[in-house]
């Protein structure tokens, strides 16, 4: 059986039309296909699963997972034997990668998340084939075929809000798109989430894009330059990605623009997990992923209350198996079928928000930078393992760093000290006080890590 992204398109038409039936049994049949590759391939996954019947098709049979332990047994977790920590580490220590593929197979992405562990993610083809075929399926149906043909019409334009410079899964995609050429590089350009505000809003009016895809928290910014009047682009279709955004989120970004809305819910293990409906729900692509609600003990949480956390099982991605993998987010299962007629189980979501960081300017006004533009900063410094900036006053950053087993704390600062002035230079916040912290970035009560702290 070829996976190509035409046959993946096909499939995933014919299931939605046989319905949820259908759909159920391919996710079961991908389940039991995935723990059985994951057995024979991935010393760690046959050691946690011994004793577990011959097929497995209930994932509540299997123990939870979580990125803490995964990338403690990272070398043992991947089912690849030429891929190690160590060289995935050295990949991505290096800019000039970004793109590439690592050992000629697979893209690399990185990920800081809440978790308290750098996440390094390797996602092969079949992962890569799914995702695309998913989007388009998505794309295709938000738009609707007069949207198709509109988009077209403006040339297919897309702008795409990265963090560039580091392997962040969508940079790094984008990268890869550009780097093997063909008819989508020539529809995609990256924008920078970096940039500062004026210099985005004059790329983006020269440029008159037909889509908007990227992090939520830069998007809500430009809105507000949408109203008033620096920016003015009308694009058909606007998805933010990245961050939870609310319905009033989206409705002023449907109001400023005059376009239509829809969102994404994922995360680098798994980003095709769900799209959103005009309704405001997010519908779980279930037949390449399992979503599991659950409380505290992992017991499922019932339809209608929001969980505990959430449990992902990845049917795609074979080379790094994400199988019932606590993502940390929570989540509320719709009761009831979804005015908008989608099958696809509907959910609500608690998770990832955006933290701006507001600074005065001495002119009377004010700069406010999405959390992004700081994060990725540090996640592509070299050495650091953990991090965190908290402003503690109006004009004063306190950056933790946690730096990794062998570093050099005192260069690894010196680099990210850098990254952060340069940054607040760009966006003439020179003013701005950096302080280094002595202590490590510290746990919310939770047990989470917050990598961007507002003043309060």
């Amino acid at each position: 059986m070829s996976e190509s992204t035409a046959w993946l398109g096909r499939d995933i038409r014919r299931a939605r039309k046989q319905g949820m039936a259908a759909i159920t049994q391919r996710q079961r049949d991908r389940l039991a296909g995935m723990v059985a590759h994951a057995r024979a391939a991935s010393p760690y996954y046959r050691e946690l699963y011994r004793g577990l019947p011959e097929r497995v098709e209930d994932p509540a049979l299997l123990p939870v997972t979580d990125k803490k332990k995964l990338m403690g047994r990272f070398d043992d977790w991947v089912t690849d034997r030429d891929i190690t920590l160590e060289k995935i580490r050295t990949f991505v220590d290096d800019p000039d990668r970004v793109g590439q593929r690592f050992l000629g197979k697979c893209l690399v992405a990185t990920s800081s998340g809440t978790s308290g562990r750098r996440g390094l993610f390797v996602l092969d083809d079949r992962y890569m084939n799914v995702g695309s075929a998913l989007t388009s399926r998505a794309l295709t149906s938000w738009l609707g075929p007069a949207g198709t043909l509109r988009a077209a019409a403006r040339g297919g334009r897309f702008a795409q809000l990265v963090a560039v410079g580091g392997h962040y899964a969508g940079f790094a995609a984008y990268s890869r798109v550009i780097r093997e050429g063909g008819w989508r590089g020539k529809l995609l350009r990256a924008f920078s989430v970096q940039t500062p505000m004026p210099q985005l809003v004059a790329q983006l009016n020269a440029y008159r894009p037909a889509i908007v895809i990227g992090y939520s928290s830069t998007i809500m910014l430009l809105t507000a330059e949408q109203e008033a009047g620096r920016l003015h682009i009308a694009p058909l279709l606007i998805q933010p990605a990245g961050e939870t955004m609310t319905t009033r989120d989206t409705d002023r970004i449907a109001a400023a623009f005059r376009t239509t809305v829809r969102t994404m819910y994922g995360a680098t293990e798994c980003t095709y997990l769900s799209h959103s409906c005009a309704d405001g729900w997010y519908h779980v692509n279930s037949d390449w992923a399992v979503l599991e609600p659950v409380d505290a003990d992992y017991r499922p949480t019932p339809p209608g209350e929001f969980s505990h956390t959430v449990l992902i099982s990845n049917l795609a991605n074979r080379v790094q198996p994400f199988l019932r993998y606590d993502l940390g987010d929570s989540a509320l299962l719709r009761p009831d079928p979804c005015p908008c007629g989608n099958p696809l189980p509907a959910i609500r979501v608690q998770g990832r928000v955006g933290d701006f960081l507001t600074f005065p300017t001495g002119r009377g006004d004010h700069v406010r930078l999405a959390p992004l533009a700081f994060a990725t900063l540090f996640d592509r410094t070299p050495g650091i393992e953990l991090f965190q900036i908290e402003q503690t006053a109006p004009s004063t950053l306190r950056v933790r760093i946690l730096p990794r087993v062998g570093a050099d704390s005192d260069r690894v600062w010196q680099t990210a000290h850098k990254e952060l002035t340069h940054l607040l230079a760009d966006n003439k916040l020179d003013h701005v006080t950096v302080q280094r912290a002595q202590e490590p970035p510290q746990q919310a009560p939770g047990g989470k890590y917050r990598t961007v702290i507002p003043l309060v």
